[in-house]
C-alpha cells in the first residue's frame, strides 16, 4: 500500500490569502478546462520515495516542480536524494533509523520550501484558497500552474482509479480521514473535477469527493513557473513581496 503522511491543516494567522491579493474585474478568465504537463507521461512523475515514507507532502512539492519546469521548456525531476534530504530537514526523519517517519504538516513543509529550498528549487510565496471555492481552484491551477492540495482520505479511495464518492456516502469506509491525511499537487481541472498527481502518477478527482474530503489548497507561486509568464494579470506580486517581509 502506498504510503499518505499529511498532518491535519494547521490555522496561522499570518498565512496569506489569495483574495487579498486579486482584483477579481482584472483576472483573466480561466478557461472551462485546463491541464498542465500533458507531456509528461505517467511513468516520468516518479513515486518520490513516497512508497516507503511518509513524505507526501514533499512529494507533491516536487510534482510541482516538475510540471512547472516542463511547462516551461527545461524539465527538472528532482532525486529521490533531495528529497529526503527536504523531508529530514523539516521533520528530523532519520533515513538509517527510520525514526521520525511520521509525515508532516503542508504549511511547515511550504515555509521551508521558501525558505530553504526542496531539490534546489525555491519558491517565492504562497497563499491560501478558499479550498471551498471551486472558482479559486479553477483560477490559482490557470495562473499559477497548479496547486498544492490536502485531502482526509476515506478507506473507500483505497483501490479507486478515480477518486469520487460511494454508495457509502461520509459513513462506514467513507468517513472523512478513516484512511488518513494526505497531500498531492493539482496539476488541472474541468467540470468533472480535477486531476492530480499522486504516488507517481496522474489520477481524476470528482469535485463531489473534493469537496467532501478536501482540508486546504494553496496556490504556490514559483520563479520555476512564472519567471518567463510574468506577473498574472491582477495579482497584486508587489504588495505580496512587502507582506511576505513581515512574516517570520
Amino acid at each position: 500500500m502506498m504510503k499518505l503522511g499529511k498532518h491535519p491543516v494547521r490555522h496561522d494567522p499570518r498565512t496569506l490569502h489569495l483574495k487579498d491579493y486579486i482584483d477579481i474585474n482584472k483576472l483573466p478568465k480561466a478557461p472551462a478546462e485546463h491541464v498542465w504537463a500533458k507531456q509528461i507521461p505517467n511513468h516520468r512523475w516518479g513515486l518520490m520515495m513516497n512508497k516507503k515514507i511518509e513524505n507526501c507532502t514533499v512529494a507533491s512539492a516536487a510534482h510541482l516542480i516538475i510540471e512547472w519546469t516542463a511547462d516551461n521548456g527545461k524539465p527538472v525531476v528532482p532525486t529521490d536524494d533531495t528529497i529526503l534530504k527536504a523531508y529530514s530537514a523539516i521533520t528530523g526523519y532519520n533515513p538509517v533509523t527510520g525514526a521520525h517517519d511520521d509525515g508532516a504538516n503542508q504549511l511547515d513543509v511550504l515555509h521551508h520550501w521558501r525558505k530553504k529550498g526542496i531539490a534546489g528549487h525555491k519558491v517565492m510565496a504562497y497563499v491560501k484558497l478558499n479550498h471551498k471555492d471551486r472558482n479559486h481552484i479553477k483560477q490559482a491551477c490557470f495562473l499559477f500552474g497548479g496547486c498544492y492540495a490536502g485531502f482526509l482520505l476515506p478507506k473507500t479511495a483505497w483501490k479507486q482509479k478515480k477518486w469520487r464518492l460511494t454508495s457509502l456516502g461520509l459513513k462506514g469506509r467513507g468517513k472523512v480521514g478513516s484512511w488518513g491525511g494526505h497531500a498531492v499537487a493539482i496539476i488541472g481541472y474541468d467540470r468533472n473535477g480535477v486531476t492530480c498527481v499522486t504516488w507517481g502518477e496522474t489520477k481524476k478527482i470528482t469535485w463531489a469527493f473534493w469537496d467532501a474530503y478536501c482540508e486546504e489548497a494553496y496556490a504556490v507561486i514559483s520563479p520555476d513557473f512564472a519567471s518567463k509568464k510574468g506577473s498574472p494579470s491582477g495579482f497584486n506580486l508587489d504588495i505580496l513581496k512587502k507582506d511576505l517581509k513581515k512574516v517570520k
